[in-house]
């Protein structure tokens, strides 16, 4: 001990003599450790850390997996019926339980908002085996009885309730119908784990299904379930069992879902809560660990040029009698100091950057709240500056070792000049960072080319000069279909009466915003092929003006009038897609579709009276659907048991209006116009087309945008490297260059023998690169649209551009060498 305090104190003694070296170091640390904090922070919190449930391994998720339904991405549900089913029927849960993520119209309290929430049976509270804070959950006989109680969340109690703690028995209103508080769930209680901070539910509610849910309801799979299998209960038994209830399902569907068949689908809930998310945090944790591996080579780079100037030094120690082995341990000893300051200073780099920018991560991640510095993240930075102190003084540390006395005291003079292993080492090191920085340039240009791509796609209508926004009329004060339809006529023709307003109108489904709800239907004619799955559709209900509101283009046909209402004949319109590969080379206008399977005989059929063109219901780069679009007006009619209670003819939906000012100034009139019509109606997401647009590629841009910060982190700390490099041998060679100059060589050849010497090291580090970039970038594949991985433009470019810069970094050196005055610097030596 006494050793290391006396080495570790020699450390800081010469740190200090060498101020410039050692901020250089640490700063280069500490922005390699500190990027690697942060997004592991994301990684531990999204990945890594178990979920707020005890018992979690045995925690599992259970959907219906339909044949010949493409999900898309999203997560499958089950119907209000299989809820039941599975929770009746199935042997292999000690718990389970559905639930339904849902919204509500929240006053009583403070001014009305719109509050996300959750239906659920009384069963999941406890499956996950969380108990409140305050009060108690829900019971069964509640359940069944349609009981109004709630229980509220932590950060609700504390926001609208100023922590009272005794809120238990008092009430608030949810659609203006009265709901008694009963529970206060823990501070760091979240469910559903749905991806997005701002998704999690505020307060929770019974099930308690309704006669349509519980009868209508085989062909809306729109719930979902979690359970809690028993000990001694592995996935596989229990997906078999959950098939045998899967049958007594199929057995109960009506004559219209007769050609559906399911297979149940058994998840652990920690995996599938994560599951969309895995692929960019692996990604991004690659990518910062490629940046912590140039910083290391930088740092070993100038230790390594240090002991190169201090070789003298430690021949001089050697020879008077230390040990190897003390000298190995004082240069680890010194880079193990700078690391940990480092380290130190990256943690707090990470504190801020995780401050200022978990508001930016994508809502597409999950468990956002989870993400910050505890205990394990701290431990992983400490422990990584101790890993990157070793590594990196290890290669110098050797080299201090091996100095060679002799030739060391010798060397002064006019031959003092390094050797060739060191200058090789030097050489190998810069080649390595220039190769891994090609890497994340290339990456960089790849994401930037796909997202380019998607930037220039045709979404099928026109985002500019069109404001949005959401509404839900409260079940409790709109009762009837009468009080429903009559609000939104009047909202229709005030938003018509706008100043400045083109057009307007009202849909279920905003295209661009990730809306993914589909319903089946038989065209007309159609014969499937063998082995073809059901006919799915996106189904947004419109009204008004909507298409000219949205700038959709009718392709053909026209679009719905005034004349489209419930006594008229049954319209709809659909999209290119839908026609071309139902009736291809026909002319669509005419053809007809009904709702549901071609068993579903006594459902109408529908004429279609327009054709639009691709617009893009969900992201832009996702493969446009089947879409057939319904009036309002002939919603109730056009579907029979599939015309829900959830839509215009029910509850709400989205405005949008088209004007030729900003969409922003439009939101205030906006507002009055609702609250002229029910001065307690919260409106939500008032924002113009385009931000809802940017809002569905945030998870590309974010990904994007990070990489090429990484990318461009790593090109610039590959440049210092490979200027310290070029910088440091040309000082080694000063006398070489000063006896060119006396024999006659031009300044000219002499800035060119320097910088061929960087543009070798350039070449050989894209070469080592593109290598690299062959099997790097395969690992992108998921995240690029249009464009191959091994883009040959992209890599061509990206590594003209490392030998560019390569040469650029040379340039300095180089200019300094040519102007070497040829006395002086013999003189000096």
């Amino acid at each position: 001990m006494h050793n290391l305090l006396r080495d570790i104190h020699h450390a800081l003694r010469r740190l200090r003599k060498s101020p410039g070296f050692s901020l250089t170091a640490i700063l280069t640390l500490a922005f390699g450790i500190g990027a690697t904090t942060a997004i592991f922070s994301i990684v531990e919190g999204v990945l890594l850390r178990p979920l707020p449930f005890p018992g979690q391994s045995s925690l599992v998720t259970l959907a219906d997996i339909i044949e010949g339904v493409d999900y898309g991405g999203d997560a499958p549900g089950v119907t209000a019926p299989g809820v039941r089913t599975y929770m009746r029927d199935t042997s292999s849960f000690s718990g389970l339980g559905g639930y339904q993520p849902s919204t509500y119209e929240l006053s009583g309290v403070g001014d009305p908002a719109q509050i996300n929430a959750t239906r659920l049976t009384a069963s999941v509270f406890p499956t996950l085996g969380i108990s409140p804070l305050l009060g108690r959950t829900f019971t069964q006989q509640e359940d069944e009885s349609s009981v109004p109680v709630t229980v509220i969340s932590y950060q609700l109690w504390h926001s609208r309730f100023h922590g009272d703690t005794h809120i238990l028995g008092q009430k608030l209103l949810l659609d203006r119908k009265p709901y008694e508080i009963v529970g206060v769930m823990p501070a760091e209680f979240e469910f559903p784990l749905i991806p997005g901070q701002l998704n999690q539910s505020e307060l929770w509610i019974l099930m308690s299904f309704t006669h349509d849910e519980a009868v209508l309801g085989a062909g809306s799979w729109g719930f979902y379930m979690v359970g809690r299998l028993k000990p001694g209960i592995t996935i596989p038994a229990a997906q078999h069992d959950a098939a045998n209830a899967a049958q007594e399902i199929m057995r109960n569907f009506p004559p219209a879902l007769s050609r559906r068949r399911i297979n149940p689908l058994i998840q652990r809930l920690d995996e599938a809560t994560v599951a969309q998310a895995r692929p960019m945090v692996r990604t991004l944790f690659f990518a910062v660990l490629v940046v912590l591996f140039i910083a290391c080579v930088n740092l070993a780079g100038l230790l390594l040029v240090r002991v190169i100037g201090r070789r003298r030094e430690i021949a001089v120690q050697l020879a008077l009698g230390a040990r190897g082995a003390t000298i190995l341990r004082q240069s680890l000893v010194e880079t193990i100091t700078l690391s940990v300051s480092g380290g130190l200073l990256g943690l707090f780099l990470a504190w801020v950057a995780l401050r200022a920018g978990v508001s930016f991560l994508p809502e597409t991640l999950p468990r956002v709240s989870s993400i910050g510095l505890d205990g394990k993240v701290v431990a992983f930075a400490l422990g990584l500056a101790l890993l990157t102190g070793i590594l990196c003084g290890l290669i110098p540390a050797f080299a201090a070792k091996r100095t060679a006395v002799n030739e060391s005291l010798k060397e002064g003079g006019r031959t003092g000049s390094a050797g060739g292993a060191h200058a090789r080492l030097r050489s190998i090191l810069v080649i390595a960072e220039l190769a891994v920085a090609l890497v994340l340039l290339t990456a960089s240009g790849l994401l930037l080319r796909s997202f380019q791509k998607i930037r220039s796609i045709n979404l099928g209508f026109r985002s500019d000069h069109m404001l949005t926004a959401s509404y839900n009329l409260p079940r409790q004060r709109y009762t009837t279909q009468a009080s429903i339809d009559t609000f939104n006529a009047m909202l229709q023709s005030k938003l018509e009466q706008l100043p400045g307003v083109e057009a307007a109108g009202v849909t279920t489904l905003l295209p661009a915003a990730n809306q993914n709800v589909r319903t089946t239907f038989t065209p007309e004619g159609y014969v499937p092929p063998k082995g073809a799955g059901l006919n799915v559709a996106w189904y947004p209900e419109v009204m008004g003006d909507y298409f000219h509101a949205a700038g959709i283009p009718i392709l053909r046909g026209r679009a719905f009038t005034t004349a489209d209402n419930a006594t008229a004949p049954l319209v709809v319109i659909v999209n290119r897609a839908l026609a071309e590969h139902y009736w291809p080379g026909q002319e669509p206008i005419g053809k007809r579709l009904h709702r549901g399977s071609s068993e579903a005989t006594n459902m109408p059929w529908l004429t279609i009276v327009g054709e639009i063109g691709e617009v893009k219901e969900l992201a832009a780069d996702v493969p446009t659907m089947n879409q057939v679009y319904f009036p309002s007006s002939q919603m109730k009619a056009s579907g029979g048991p599939y015309a829900t209670a959830a839509m215009l003819t029910g509850s709400g939906g989205s405005i949008v209006l088209r004007s030729q000012q900003p969409p922003d100034q439009l939101a205030d009139a906006l507002r009055d116009v609702i609250r002229s019509l029910d001065s307690q109606l919260p409106v939500t997401h008032v924002e113009s087309m385009d931000h809802v647009v940017s809002e569905g590629q945030a998870s590309r841009r974010f990904t994007t945008a990070l990489i090429s910060a990484f990318a461009g982190a790593a090109v610039l700390l590959a440049l210092l490297g490979i200027y310290s490099v070029i910088a440091f041998t040309t000082a080694q060679r000063t006398q070489e260059m000063a006896i060119r100059l006396a024999l006659g060589s031009q300044r000219g050849d002499v800035m060119q023998l320097i910088l061929f010497s960087g543009a070798r090291l350039g070449v050989a580090g894209c070469v080592l690169g593109a290598v690299a970039t062959v099997f790097a970038t395969r690992l992108l594949r998921s995240f690029l649209f249009q464009i191959d991985p091994l883009d040959p433009m992209v890599i061509a470019l990206a590594a003209f551009s490392i030998l560019i810069l390569a040469l650029a970094a040379s340039l300095l050196p180089a200019r300094r060498a040519a102007h070497i005055d040829p006395i002086q610097a013999l003189r000096a030596e």
